[in-house]
C-alpha cells in the first residue's frame, strides 16, 4: 500500500502517509506548451491510495490522470474537498447535474471513494461504488480547545449547519445554537443566535466551507455589538476566495482556522488522523 496526491493534496498525503507508515510516491509534473498537464509517477503498488482536492479543472485533470496511471491497482480515492458538490440540482432547463457528472468520472475504476464533510451526502450516491464521508468534528473541537477560549458558544451559521455545531460542541461540554436571520425593514437584517445569548461570551462560528467569508464576516459585527466578548471562526474548507480571509479579519475575527484539505496559511489541524484511523478500520 502506497500514496499518491495530486499537486494540490501533498501535504495532506504526506502526513497521512507519516501517519499509517506507507511510503509516499514521487510524481513528476509539467504542463505543454497548449496548457495540457502531464505526470509522470516513480513508481507503482499493487494497492494505493490516491489523494486529491479539486478546486479547479487543473485539479479534476490531475485527479483523472493519477488514476488512469494507477488503472491496473486497486484504488482508493481520497477526495478531501469536492469543489462541484455544491452543484447538486438543477434549476433551469439545460443546466448539468455537475455533482453527478463529476462523481460519475471520478467514481469509475475506484474500489472506494472517501470525502470529508461533503456539502451534500446525496452527492456520494453519483459515484457509483462504494463511498464513505468522514466528519473532522471532533478535530475541530480539538482546534478550539486549544484556542483556550473561557465557556465558548459554538454557533452555525444557518439550521442545516447545526448539526455540526452540536458535535463540535459535545467533544467540549459546550453550548450550541444556530445563527438566525430577522429582516427588519427592506435594506435591514440582524442576525443573533436563535436562544442563547452571545453576551460577554467568547463566540465560535463554524461550518464546512468558508468561501467568500461573507456571511462570517457580517455575523461577527452583529455579534460584536450585540455584547460578544470575542469571535473566532473555524471550518473544514478553506477556500477563502477573493481576499475572504483579510475580509474577515477585517471584520474583527479574532482567528480564523481550517483543516489541510484546502491547504492555506491558516490550517491549523489535519484531517490526517481522521483518516488514517478509518483506512485502518477498512480491509486494504
Amino acid at each position: 500500500m502506497k500514496v499518491v496526491s495530486t499537486q494540490r493534496s501533498q501535504v495532506l498525503a504526506g502526513r497521512l502517509a507519516t501517519a499509517m507508515n506507507i511510503p509516499l510516491i514521487d510524481v513528476r509534473w509539467q504542463k505543454f506548451p497548449d496548457g495540457e498537464i502531464y505526470l509522470r509517477a516513480e513508481e507503482s503498488s499493487e494497492q494505493i491510495i490516491i489523494m486529491g482536492s479539486v478546486l479547479t479543472s487543473d485539479d479534476l485533470v490531475e485527479l483523472l490522470l493519477l488514476k488512469d496511471a494507477f488503472l491496473s491497482s486497486e484504488i482508493t480515492l481520497i477526495i478531501p474537498y469536492m469543489g462541484y458538490a455544491r452543484q447538486d440540482k438543477q434549476f433551469n432547463p439545460g443546466e448539468p447535474l455537475s455533482a453527478r457528472a463529476v462523481a460519475g468520472i471520478l467514481g469509475m475504476n475506484a474500489k472506494r471513494v472517501v470525502t470529508i464533510n461533503i456539502h451534500e451526502k446525496t452527492v456520494l450516491d453519483h459515484f457509483g461504488t462504494t463511498t464513505t464521508d468522514l466528519s473532522l468534528s471532533s478535530l475541530m473541537g480539538g482546534r478550539i480547545a486549544e484556542l483556550s477560549l473561557d465557556n465558548p458558544l459554538i454557533l452555525s451559521p444557518d439550521e442545516g449547519a447545526l448539526y455540526l455545531a452540536r458535535d463540535i460542541a459535545g467533544s467540549g461540554g459546550w453550548e450550541s445554537d444556530y445563527l438566525q436571520k430577522t429582516r427588519l425593514s427592506g435594506e435591514l437584517v440582524r442576525i443573533e443566535p436563535k436562544e442563547v445569548s452571545v453576551r460577554s461570551r467568547d463566540v465560535v462560528i463554524i461550518d464546512d466551507i468558508i468561501s467568500t467569508g461573507g456571511t462570517q464576516s457580517t455575523a461577527a459585527k452583529m455579534l460584536m455589538e450585540q455584547g460578544a466578548k470575542a469571535v473566532h471562526t473555524i471550518c473544514v474548507h478553506g477556500v477563502l476566495a477573493t481576499g475572504a480571509y483579510a475580509r474577515l479579519l477585517s471584520s474583527g475575527i479574532s482567528s480564523v482556522s481550517c483543516s489541510d484539505s484546502i491547504e492555506r496559511a491558516c490550517s491549523t489541524y489535519s484531517a490526517a488522523p481522521v483518516l488514517s484511523e478509518y483506512l485502518r478500520t477498512i480491509p486494504l
